[in-house]
Formats: structure tokens, sequence, C-alpha cells
């Protein structure tokens, strides 16, 4: 690791279990915020170390050139497991502990307010934050005040969209913040089974002991939809003792309930049918597996078919990459119209948050397997907190590569750069459901950060652009310097809501056409053209002025306008693309989304 940079101001708080001598060239920097918490008259709980450091192994997970920031999860997101050495190698961090067991509301809107503040102070280049609050309007939302504060100081500031899938349910969506969701990695862990008719599936499991089960007796509760379905204090320990239980696919319970009914029944293994499992990795306490509910036809024919049905072998523990269709939308992902303010399209960009191997406390138990609790040196996370570190980290290298660029510059290069084709090469899909997704579900695509080191153009921002953004929402001067915490600041006569943003939405009722002005910047090859590519489908009319823009110098700025018109019969949701593309191989890509209100 090279030297700690000069400018780090930061430092190590020396706390329970925790010294600060622990840092080192990789971690410069831990500090633990509570004050909000004592305010509220709360203790620290007896589980918890009143340090930067935690009793369950959470620590320093994001990385930037000078200095990192990543902040725990809080009520909707998970912890964020790290990038910083995969993503980042030679990334400084530094961490900042601001939630609490006990915390109330507004204790821990008060601690993340001052360890993002303090990130700021310190001298941090990039903040990632694996948290969210209830979605309000900017002037009570904390992560968008802090996160403003830090853009203006050159922070590029990187937040979870959140895990409540669905439509409208995005997180930090603020237009200053890069939001990321989750997509999933072309890598299934799996186990197989073979039935004594000779038929052998595959299933997902996550169990984590490499056992091999031979010549047991398959149950199945054919002649009792309670029974059949493994629903709560259905089974009959007498009947499934020591016996592979097979579950049938129900909206009666959840996969959950089905192991720990199987498991209060004493079955020796499971096999659940299911399109849609809830079951995590740390959830598989007897040996098990889900299949999907095509091929468990197979298996329950098998079952209701020969008077003792037996399983010839099930195997654990396989794994197989390079698996189709990937990526894919995981199916928790939040999705747009971002709840505040769905004029901007959110969110802005997909990166892996599905099965990520991290690095965990190896003295904590992760699962429970019969009587005994396994600990681990890594483990597997799902979320889109493990998303957002990634790219966390492709700003960092962005940083270092490109250290003059703002926060949208950063923003715009890995938006613009990002794919959008799955390796079948089709259109991202939707996990589960399994058709296909849109800009609402994964922004701008999915992360490819090679691309973004060299995107052609940059759709880029200022602080003052924001500024105008704030007046165009109508804001009162109170509001006003809520967000911007200074006491004045000046509004164009007329504020305008569109920003110089890298995609588009459209959001129309009766008024079907709407204009877009941008502003694009070269920052690749001095003498450039570039033509603009437009791509729509029925019910949808795109065109552009000018369709080319020509550019003899570095940094040079061109501006255009963008059309799209809906027809009346359109769909609900309908969605194109702009492409930039020069004779220098770049391709600048926006996508334009329309959707009825």
């Amino acid at each position: 690791m090279p030297p700690v940079p000069q400018q780090w101001k930061g430092q190590c708080e020396n706390g329970t279990a925790f010294s600060p001598s622990i840092c080192n060239r990789k971690l410069i920097g831990a500090r633990s915020f509570s004050k909000g918490l004592q305010a509220a008259g709360r203790n620290i709980s007896k589980f918890e170390y009143d340090s930067p450091r935690d009793s369950d192994g959470h620590g320093t997970h994001t990385s930037s050139t000078a200095a990192g920031n990543h902040v725990h999860g809080a009520s909707h997101f998970g912890y964020a497991k790290g990038t910083a050495r995969g993503v980042a190698p030679r990334a400084h961090v530094a961490m900042y502990k601001v939630l609490w067991a006990t915390d109330t509301f507004q204790s821990a809107t008060s601690d993340v307010l001052a360890g993002m503040d303090q990130a700021i102070a310190d001298g941090v280049d990039i903040m990632s934050l694996s948290l969210g609050f209830e979605q309000t309007p900017y002037f009570k939302d904390v992560i968008a005040i802090a996160s403003i504060s830090a853009v203006k100081k050159g922070i590029f500031v990187v937040c979870a969209a959140g895990n409540d899938g669905g439509l409208q349910t995005t997180y930090n969506g603020a237009p200053w913040i890069m939001t990321v969701g989750a997509g999933t990695l072309d890598r299934i862990f799996h186990a197989s089974v073979t039935l004594h008719n000779g038929v052998t599936l595959k299933g997902i499991s996550y169990f984590p002991e490499s056992i091999y089960i031979t010549d047991k007796p398959l149950y199945y509760g054919k002649d009792d939809e309670n029974k059949a379905i493994c629903n709560r204090k259905a089974l009959d320990p007498e009947e499934v003792t020591g016996k592979i239980v097979l579950c049938d696919n129900t909206t009666e319970t959840d996969v959950y309930g089905q192991l720990v009914e199987v498991e209060r029944a004493g079955g020796y293994a499971a096999i659940f049918l299911t399109d849609y499992s809830d079951l995590d990795s740390s959830d598989y306490k007897i040996p098990s597996m889900t299949l999907p509910t095509s091929s468990g036809v197979l298996i329950r024919q098998y079952a209701t078919g020969v008077s003792e049905p037996k399983v010839k072998r099930m195997q654990f523990i396989l794994t197989e990459v390079g698996t189709k269709p990937a990526p894919q939308v995981a199916f928790f992902s939040s999705r747009g119209p971002d709840p505040i303010n769905p004029g901007i399209l959110k969110p802005d960009i997909l990166a892996p948050g599905v099965d990520v191997l991290a690095a965990v406390a190896p003295n904590v138990p992760y699962t429970e397997v019969g009587n005994y609790d396994l600990v681990t040196d890594y483990a597997l996370y799902s979320g889109t907190s493990m998303a957002a570190p990634h790219v966390a980290g492709v700003g960092a290298l962005l940083k270092a590569v490109h250290p003059e660029w703002s926060p949208a510059a950063i923003r715009s290069a890995i938006m613009t750069s990002a794919y959008t084709i799955d390796n079948t090469g089709a259109i991202l899909k939707n996990e589960m459901a399994g058709f296909p997704a849109t800009p609402i579900d994964f922004g701008a695509g999915h992360v490819n950060p090679n691309k973004a080191m060299d995107p052609g153009l940059i759709y880029d921002l200022n602080f003052q652009d924001y500024v105008e953004f704030l007046c165009g929402l109508g804001y009162n001067d109170k509001q006003m310097k809520t967000v911007l915490r200074q006491s004045e600041w000046n509004c164009s006569q007329e504020p305008n809501t569109d920003l110089n943003y890298p995609s588009f939405i459209v959001l129309y009722n009766n008024e079907t056409v709407k204009n877009f002005s941008r502003v694009v910047t070269n920052v690749g090859q001095e003498e450039s053209a570039y033509r603009a590519i437009l791509e729509f489908p029925t019910g949808m009319s795109i065109s552009i002025e000018p369709s080319t823009l020509t550019f003899t110098q570095k940094y040079q700025k061109q501006d255009f306008v963008l059309s799209v018109e809906i027809d009346s019969e359109a769909p609900r949701m309908i969605y194109g693309y702009l492409r930039w593309i020069d004779q220098h191989n770049h391709t600048v890509s926006s996508p334009i989304m329309a959707i009825k209100i």
C-alpha cells in the first residue's frame, strides 16, 4: 500500500476492543458517532462495542483514492461487505460507525449526519452508504443534506437504492447521489438429487456442509394438503423423522416457514418446490434445496406414483459458473420511479449485489447446523448494500485516473458506459419473473468499469445546477437553507428542474410531448465527431437537434435538445435510447423512459 495521503485529516479513535494501532496504510481512519444516541437518553447495548469496531464483525468496507467512507447498514438495508480489495486494490479506507442497535429514528439521523460531516472534514474522496431512512423531501433527509455538502467539496457519493423491490421504492434518490441497484452474478450454488427411478434434478442450495446422502426414504404428504405444503405444525414426526421431506409450492406459507416445520418434525433433509425462495444463505439449518416448480413436476409424479419413494443420492456444495441468463435485476432491488422526485430516473446503475462473497468475523456464528454453530472466514451476502460498494470502488478508480472530474462527471461516465444486454444476448431480465426489465429496474444498465475509464462524452453538473434544481422544486427559504446549509444562494429568473442528467424520464398524462436540453463535454480525443442513434419502439417517437456533434478540442462543450413524443395508445411504460457514437469507438448511451401517470 502507498503511504497515507498527506491531505488526510482523519484519525483512528481508541475504543472498546479497538486500538488505533490496528490502523495501517489500508485502514487509515476509524471513528464512531453516538452523541445523538446519548442525547436521546439511550445506552449503547451490552452486545455492542463503544468504538469504531462492532461486535459482529462489520467494519471497513469501501474505498477511495484518499479515503473512503462507509456508514453501517440501517433500517431497510443489510450491512455492506467490502469491495475495496477487489475493485480498487490500492485504495485507502476509512470507516465511520453511525448506527446502534438501541437507536431511535432521531438519534440515528443525528449520528449519520455527524459521521458524514466528519468524513467530509477528514478529506475523503468517495463516500459509500449502504443505509437509508424513510423517503422524505430533501430538506428532511439527512443523507441528501450531507451528500450535497460532500458533492460541493468534490466528493463522489454512492448510496444503496434499497431492498424493497416493487415500483416507486427507491431510497437515496437525490440527483447529486449515485443510486445503486443490485444485480445477480453468473454463478449459482446448488445441490442435486437423484431419485430411485434414475431421474436427476438440480436446484439451489446454500447448505454449508459437503455431505452425500444416499438411499433415504422420500416423504410427501400427498393425501393431506397441509402436509404436502409442509404447513405450520402439519407434519407428524412419526411419519417424517429420518426422511427426506418434499414440500409443495404454496402461497399459504413461505419457504423459510416450511424449512422450520421440517426441522421441527425431525425431517432428515428437505426439498422445496418454488419459483421464489425467501431463504437466506444462513437459513439452511438442515440439508435442503429448492427446485423450480417446472422440474418439481417430475419429483411429485414419482413421489405419488410408487408405494415407497426413495432418494438414491443427494449432494451439496456444488458451484456452477457461467450460468445464464446473467446478470439479472435482483428481485429485492428497489425500483423507480423515485417516490420523492420521479422526474429523475432512479436507480442510476446496477452492480453485483447477490451472493457476494465477503470476509466476515471468524469468531461469530454465521449459521447453525444441527446442534452446532458454524463459523467462517467468508460468507455470502445479498442486498443493494453489497452493490453500492462496487460502484464506490469504480468511482475511486475513475478519480485516480481523472482527478479533475467532478462527482457528476464520474457518475455520467459510469452510467453512459453501462450495458443492458445479458450473457444470452437479450435485454437484462428481472430475477424470478424472468421477463425483460426496463430502466425503471436497472437505470442506465449494469456497471462496466473498464468502459467507464474512457466514456468519450460526459454530462457534467456543478453545485449551482443543484441549487437551481432545488429552486425549481419551489422550496421556501427555510427549506433551501436546510438543504444547502448556507444563508445565501442565487436562483435564476426561471429555475429548472431538468438537470443535465445522463438519463431521461417522461412522466405523461394528457401532455405527451417533452423537450430536454442537455450539454455534453468532450473528454475523448480532441478531434471527434458524434452522430446520434435513436432507438425507440412503436408508441414512442424521439427526435434530436442537432443530430451530429463535432468537437475540435478536449473539454469542449456542445448542447442539444431531445424531444420525446408519446402516442396516446402507448403502453403505460415504454422506453428507448439515445446513443452518441463517434469514429473512435465511443458509445455514449442514455435511457429514455416514459411512464403514464
